[in-house]
């Protein structure tokens, strides 16, 4: 099975879970990873590890969310840094599995989470001036003092303005638009399903309605 694996706190548990189920079951799988910090962590886990040069496409992908939609499964990912690798990972799959704790789970987006714009790094003041016009309030996320650069070399901007999101759809469309925007956290219709943790009442799936 070629399997897309995520980024992630949440995401952690699973690859432990799936190195050990590889020892005990000897499953035959092999991955893509959507960062260098989760190749690192499936190198030391021994899950084996491809590219898409070598495989076209993935029989499943499972990764976290910073906010899901009951209704929709609509998410915005990319807190952790990862998001334009996400979706391509993602888009690639055949199926699209979410992993979050309850805190995760909300009825709009952008209740709780900024939605995260990666931007190329060439022009990026420009860009963002032009997130800013759209009402996104864009803020140039940081690490240690200095702009935080993606595996891809981009830097994000965290969007806490377009919050409630009302209508996801337009504004993915008004940002893929924006020629230095390279991606962007809104993961719509991807997601079949969502594995909820809820530490008390166990594992919740939320479907997507129709």
């Amino acid at each position: 099975m070629r399997l897309g694996l995520g980024t992630g706190s949440t995401v952690e548990f699973a690859l432990v879970a799936l190195a050990e189920r590889i020892r005990q079951e000897a499953l035959s799988v092999v991955g893509i990873p959507t960062s260098e910090r989760t190749a690192v962590r499936c190198r030391a886990l021994g899950i084996p590890l491809t590219d898409f040069a070598e495989v076209e496409a993935l029989d499943l992908a499972i990764d976290g969310a910073d906010e899901v939609q009951t209704s929709t499964l609509a998410m915005i990912k990319g807190l952790g840094g990862a998001l334009l690798r996400e979706k391509i990972v993602a888009g690639a799959a055949g199926r699209f599995i979410g992993i979050v704790d309850p805190s995760k789970v909300v009825e709009q987006l952008g209740m709780r989470a900024p939605l995260p714009v990666e931007v190329a790094q060439f022009g990026h003041h420009r860009t963002a001036r032009q997130l800013a016009a759209l009402g996104g309030a864009p803020v140039l996320r940081l690490h240690d003092g200095s702009p935080l650069v993606t595996d891809g070399g981009n830097v994000i901007y965290d969007c806490r303005g377009f919050a409630p999101i009302r209508n996801a759809h337009a504004l993915a469309a008004t940002l893929d638009a924006i020629a230095g925007v390279m991606g962007h956290g809104l993961f719509l219709d991807m997601a079949e399903a969502v594995m909820v943790g809820d530490p008390v009442r166990g594992t919740i799936t939320l479907r997507r309605q129709a």
